[in-house]
């Protein structure tokens, strides 16, 4: 069976809900299906890759990243969230304005990012693939500088992997994010705390 492109996707999120003038987070949860996975790391992942001072903004953006990949590993196909949140409405004019914007970068992501190794995206990979997350995610929790960057960029390229159906991204991003981890960890025992701000130098002297 083919796999819908996420601009396929998307279209048709757009398509079926163009009667209602608004819809409920559960309704999007349940039309990305395990999809969501991806949508909403990629949603706090990202923000977390960025490179900023100890603002506390790091370790904010990792609860969400822990409760999400937490169900992964559990082996969910769908995201649960609570009531409170999946009743909340979004004005269907909103949506289908975000998703006009979107369409054209995801219409380039699917040029570099596409189906392939897809028994990567099924179990028992993705519950791996869940537990590798999981453990990134918590690594984020640490409030020390620039150390949360690659670990959620990891996690970020993870979710583009899901939503895209990408084997090969979501083998990368564990990559990338596991080998970091194990620097930290490897740092750490070795060094003692002082291995913290010996990877905080490091990463300080690489983007100038």
């Amino acid at each position: 069976m083919s796999i819908r492109p996420l601009s396929g996707l998307l279209a048709d999120v757009k398509t079926g809900t163009a009667a209602k003038d608004q819809i409920k987070i559960a309704d999007l949860i349940e039309a990305f299906h395990e999809r969501g996975f991806g949508f909403f790391l990629f949603l706090f992942a990202l923000p977390a890759a960025l490179p900023l001072p100890a603002l506390g903004i790091g370790t904010l953006l990792a609860l969400p990243l822990i409760f999400l990949t937490a169900q992964q590993a559990y082996g969910r196909h769908a995201i649960w969230l609570p009531g409170k949140v999946t009743n909340q409405i979004i004005e269907t004019q909103q949506l289908h304005g975000f998703i006009d914007k979107a369409m054209p970068w995801v219409e380039k992501l699917e040029i570099l990012f596409c189906p392939r190794f897809g028994f990567i995206t099924q179990k028992p990979f993705s519950f791996f693939a869940g537990i590798a997350g999981f453990i990134m995610a918590l690594s984020v929790l640490f409030p020390v500088p620039l150390t949360n960057t690659v670990p959620s960029i990891g996690i970020a390229l993870m979710a583009v992997g899901i939503l895209m159906r990408d084997g090969l991204a979501i083998l990368a991003g564990m990559t990338i994010g596991l080998i970091w981890v194990f620097l930290l960890v490897y740092a750490v025992v070795v060094f003692g705390p002082e291995g913290l701000d010996w990877v905080k130098e490091t990463v300080k002297s690489y983007i100038g």
